[in-house]
């Protein structure tokens, strides 16, 4: 099966005013394609920074990242951008949406964003808002959704370019538990009827177990 993401001897460091902080430490590990994995751990362990490290949203003080066989640090800023955009989508525990937009230009701010024509991705919209439940929500602003829903829209967001790898930072951490269980069946059907490679962080046993490996963190280290 072919590797989605390969984390090689990755090391990340920060500096708290003259100290420096060793927040990960020397991690190693693949993720295949299709595979749907629960980064764990409590808080402090380095959970959050290693995803953000996957994604390109920062850069490890040692080591290397590839993503679909292309190592990160080695891309321009342009590159690794366009990269980010079109080959993995991002979920984060607040949504993130414009409040002035509706769902739909909400859903395809990335095919704006990336210069393309989004009349050519009225099809795939309208599978994604039926994937997700809110076809009859397309025209309403977020503050008209539920936390659910707004969820949901930010999932559809991230699914609008069809990317290869969703990354999902607690996505149900600001959800009650019968929303979140919504949000992961959801994740579960994204995963395996669409084949995305899956990886969220979370803190949630419940949560963890709907994917299909657990890769469980505690101080900068897997245990």
């Amino acid at each position: 099966m072919d590797i989605a993401v390969s984390v090689k001897n990755v090391c990340k460091n920060f500096m708290l005013g003259e100290e420096e902080v060793k927040v990960l430490k020397e991690l190693t590990f693949d993720i295949k394609k299709g595979e749907f994995v629960s980064l764990m751990g409590p808080s402090g362990s380095g959970k959050s920074t290693l995803l953000y490290l996957i994604g390109g949203l920062d850069e490890p003080t040692m080591g290397q990242i590839l993503v679909n066989n292309k190592e990160l640090k080695t891309m321009k800023d342009l590159e690794e951008s366009i990269m980010r955009r079109r080959e993995l989508g991002f979920v984060f525990q607040f949504y993130n949406l414009i409040p002035n937009l509706n769902v739909e230009d909400n859903i395809m701010l990335p095919i704006l964003l990336d210069g393309k024509n989004p009349k050519k991705y009225e099809k795939d919209l309208n599978d994604i808002l039926k994937l997700v439940g809110l076809e009859d929500r397309r025209y309403h602003t977020p503050r008209e959704l539920s936390g659910g829903q707004q969820q949901r829209v930010a999932i559809a967001r991230a699914l609008i370019n069809d990317p290869d790898i969703i990354m999902a930072d607690e996505p149900i951490g600001n959800l009650d538990s019968v929303t979140g269980t919504e949000i992961m069946e959801l994740f579960k059907r994204i995963n395996v009827e669409k084949n995305k490679t899956i990886i969220q962080v979370t803190h949630s046993e419940n949560a963890a177990k709907y994917g299909n490996r657990i890769i469980r963190l505690k101080d900068g280290r897997i245990l």
